[in-house]
């Protein structure tokens, strides 16, 4: 076992990460409930909380949302018997933060994005959110090559 998956290391750079899409999940589902732009969420919550809004939260708002049309096209065609309409909120917001990190963010191995976007579903979700979640991810994972060619 590595290091970096036993926890014990000092590994503030994921742990942050981990905690700026907790953040970003946050904002991007504030924005759909309240049917506002996620970037006016962001700019209430800088103005109105003392909350420090990581780098990366804001990278994953932005791309999450430049690139929504295209992701919830992935997760439609890919989601065996369920639309979009019918996940819940959580779990949609979810996959499209991993997509995002799985299909657009070079930075993130494809693997974390999967498990990262797992335990946001076990944290954050159904029971049977975690396993969908993974199934869906592992699948555009397999297709990523074919996806964006």
């Amino acid at each position: 076992m590595s290091s970096a998956s036993n926890g014990n290391t000092g590994n503030s750079g994921s742990r942050a990460r981990s905690k700026a899409r907790r953040r970003a999940l946050d904002i991007l589902f504030e924005s759909g409930q309240r049917e506002m732009a996620a970037s006016e969420i962001l700019q209430l919550r800088r103005e109105s909380t003392d909350q420090i809004i990581a780098p990366y939260t804001v990278e994953l708002i932005d791309g999450v949302t430049a690139q929504q049309e295209t992701i919830d096209e992935f997760l439609q065609t890919y989601a065996k018997g369920w639309t979009l309409e019918r996940m819940p909120a959580v779990d949609l917001i979810i996959l499209r933060i991993g997509s995002w990190e799985l299909l657009y963010n070079e930075e993130i191995p494809d693997g974390v994005a999967v498990s990262e976007a797992v335990e946001l579903a076990k944290a954050l979700s159904t029971d049977e959110s975690p396993q969908f979640v993974n199934g869906l991810l592992g699948r555009l994972q397999q297709l990523k090559p074919t996806l964006l060619a």
